[in-house]
């Protein structure tokens, strides 16, 4: 049962992105909601618009604080699937994987389909063929996300480069919009005083003010999409960008999308502007300086757009392939193809974007409900696990700790404004339910296959031996033959670990792993694990014991994996505590389990 091993070390190098590209593929993500949150605002508040869109980014402040103390305890790419990974079960970060996904189909659609609306407003104008282009709005919408599928199977991937220089021109539009706009309206005359009249029929119609600005808030939070990205590819980044990314993204959407919502309402009639909603900005760059401008604003609309899509097809991508590797999703969906993509990953996630698109009619309200409420159930999701962090993993290393009042404002919230979107129109709930219930039992299926394949090889018992028996048999074997890793430095959690993998993982061996250390530690760890087996209490797991004469490290985590030759988030350990002079974001992504 014991085997002592020479670890040799090698830690990985891995280039890291600074400050500016970081905020730029992240901050193209949640600026590019200027160019539509301001129409979905002014719709439901009129010219409350632009202190409701303020009142958004007070809830950005709040969960800055919550991505910050959980991320920055976990370094490691997924956003709120890996955090919950880290501080509860497999079940339950699986939801909010599926929500992940399912906020990214939207961002994809909703991204593409104002892409489009913004090119064929400006071709509109330029050809006259109106009505001749609204007809070919959807096909062009999947066109558009076909070519990024099709960039993504091939290799293509995201750019800092091309990113950051999206990003500065983005700015630049917005700050040349907002200078426009606010000249325009001093010397051409504004219609805000018009539109506060307006408003007024507009709270009469919503019964009041107080439900008026609940409304408009809870549609507004599609402003904050975007503010996750960051947290999804924290690894790329260089230690200490996180927050500056998160604190980059808050002014950028607090300097943004109030003043342009302010603008919109000064340049345009209310009536205009709602009914403008998919295309605000081109309407009003339209009236204030032509065709020419219309073009530019057009322009930068549909490639800050498109740069929204591409993130979407590459987080996805990167997420579906680590919880198909976590086996919480279907291990069919993870096949390479020679530019490394998992190709069957981006087939299946065109297919939703298109079917959503078709089964909401590109209406972009519904698709916004879709979106909003899944978004917002992440980051709900990821402020519980803030808090599930503090009470299982209590001694975990932290660098920042949030003020538990400010996780407890962020998960209220994002809570109210789930409720708001649902009510705002209860067909949103029913789009939401129609992808996000047969992905959850999707979830559950692959979670629970050792057991489901067991019942389905009782049921095909009376044809035992033949080929479809055979098969299921091999299959169930293949699951169950599965090995985990855990590095234990003593038994005092050793019940709570093999509980763990016996509610979360299908592998039916377990490797525990003693580094360094007393005698009478190693000894200890042997002999209860052989009670742990006399106990009978979990039978159905083959025990095992491995000793290595090496410090427990980064770069003996590293090592080892490359001996056993298994990925890193299949090797389990303990919290790391203060006294360690190592962080979590060195030992290259493996779960903490206790």
């Amino acid at each position: 049962m014991s085997d002592t091993k020479q670890v040799n070390t090698a830690k990985p190098k891995h280039k890291k992105l600074g400050e500016f590209f970081s905020t730029a593929i992240c901050g193209n993500d949640i600026l590019s909601s200027a160019l539509y949150v301001s129409g979905i605002a002014a719709l439901f508040a009129g010219v409350y618009a632009p202190l409701v869109l303020a009142a958004v980014c007070l809830v950005l402040y709040f969960y800055k604080s919550v991505y910050r103390e959980v991320v920055e305890t976990l370094p490691i790419n997924g956003g709120a699937y890996n955090a919950l990974l880290n501080a509860t079960s497999k079940f339950t970060a699986s939801i909010a994987g599926v929500m992940t996904v399912l906020s990214y189909v939207a961002t994809a659609v909703i991204s593409s389909k104002t892409a489009v609306e913004y090119l064929f407003k400006f071709l509109s104008e330029l050809t006259g063929q109106k009505l001749l282009l609204d007809q070919l709005v959807t096909p062009t919408i999947i066109l558009v996300l076909l070519g990024f599928a099709l960039l993504v199977i091939s290799g293509v991937k995201d750019s800092a480069k091309v990113a950051g220089g999206i990003f500065v021109i983005h700015i630049l539009a917005l700050l040349s919009f907002i200078t426009v706009g606010l000249t325009y309206a001093v010397f051409k005359g504004s219609f805000f005083a018009q539109n506060i009249l307006a408003t007024a029929t507009l709270v009469q119609s919503n019964d009041g003010l107080l439900r008026t600005l609940f409304l408009a808030f809870s549609a507004s939070l599609l402003g904050v999409s975007g503010f996750e990205s960051s947290a999804n590819f924290v690894e790329e980044q260089e230690p200490g960008v996180f927050r500056k990314t998160l604190k980059n993204m808050l002014i950028g959407v607090l300097i943004f999308n109030p003043l342009i919502s302010f603008v919109t309402l000064s340049v345009l009639p209310l009536a205009e502007v709602t009914a403008a909603k998919d295309f605000l900005l081109a309407d009003a760059s339209f009236k204030m300086l032509g065709l020419p401008y219309l073009g530019l604003i057009s322009v930068n609309a549909f490639l800050v757009l498109c740069g929204a899509v591409l993130t979407s097809f590459i987080g996805v991508h990167g997420l579906a392939t680590r919880m198909s590797l976590d086996s919480a999703l279907p291990s069919i969906l993870i096949k390479e193809n020679k530019a490394k993509i998992n190709s069957r990953i981006i087939i299946t996630f065109f297919v939703l974007c298109s079917s959503i698109l078709v089964i909401t009619k590109g209406d972009l309200l519904s698709l916004a409900g879709v979106y909003t409420i899944s978004f917002l159930g992440v980051m709900t999701m990821f402020a519980f696990g803030n808090l599930l962090l503090r009470k299982t993993r209590p001694l975990l290393k932290r660098p920042y700790k949030a003020p538990i009042i400010l996780v407890i404002l962020a998960l209220s919230s994002t809570l109210l404004g789930m409720l708001g979107n649902s009510s705002i129109d209860i067909k949103n709930v029913f789009y939401f339910g129609i992808y996000f219930v047969p992905a959850l039992f999707l979830v559950i299926a692959v979670l629970n296959k050792k057991e489901f394949l067991e019942v389905l090889l009782r049921a095909l018992k009376p044809i035992e031996g033949t080929f479809l028996h055979s098969l299921i048999k091999r299959k169930r074997d293949k699951v169950a033959s599965e090995t985990l890793y855990v590095f234990i430095h003593h038994t005092g959690s050793l019940f709570e670990i093999v509980d763990y993998i016996h509610k979360n993982e299908v592998g039916l061996n377990i490797d525990f792993i003693h580094c360094q250390g007393d005698d009478w530690q190693k000894e200890e760890i042997e002999q209860a694990l052989h009670w742990l087996q006399l106990t009978g209490v979990y039978t159905e797991f083959n025990l095992n014991f491995e000793y290595i004469d090496a410090q427990f490290n980064p770069e003996t985590l590293h090592a080892f994996a490359k001996a056993k030759n298994v990925p890193m988030n299949k090797i389990f350990i303990g919290s790391i505590h203060d006294f360690h002079d190592f962080d979590y974001e060195e030992l290259g992504g493996v779960r903490i389990i206790t």
